[in-house]
């Protein structure tokens, strides 16, 4: 059974790019370019892995990720955080961090890299 990845980015044609990697590569992928329904659908579905490149208003990506590592029921889900800046890997070591981060601008192969091993571990 494939990998279930979610992807939450408010940029359309991000989400286009890197669901066209992943499900080239044989994952699921479920993408969101809002963040209402992230918390509903994470629990219900507890996907595999999720990747956040997102600033909306009132909640950015390093505030949906510290929801999910700071709920009891999904803190084990491993998160990427995609990012062009370099301030994020500060963020790494504080509580709520993402597993990893992935720098833009990326390629394929760094995406599936980065994947691939939180999906191992």
């Amino acid at each position: 059974m494939a990998k279930k990845i979610f992807i939450v980015d408010d940029n359309e044609l991000m989400i286009e790019v890197m669901t066209y990697i992943l499900t080239s590569n044989g994952y699921d992928v479920v993408s969101y370019n809002d963040w209402h329904n992230i918390f509903n659908d994470i629990r219900s579905t507890h996907p595999d892995l999720v990747i956040l490149d997102a600033l909306f208003p009132g909640m950015s990506d390093l505030d949906i990720c510290k929801l999910i590592k700071l709920n009891r029921n999904t803190s084990n889900i491993p998160v990427i955080i995609c990012s062009g800046g370099d301030d994020i890997d500060s963020s790494l070591s504080q509580k709520g961090a993402p597993n990893d981060v992935l720098h833009k601008p990326f390629d394929a192969n760094n995406l599936l890299e980065k994947v691939e091993y939180l999906l191992a571990a």
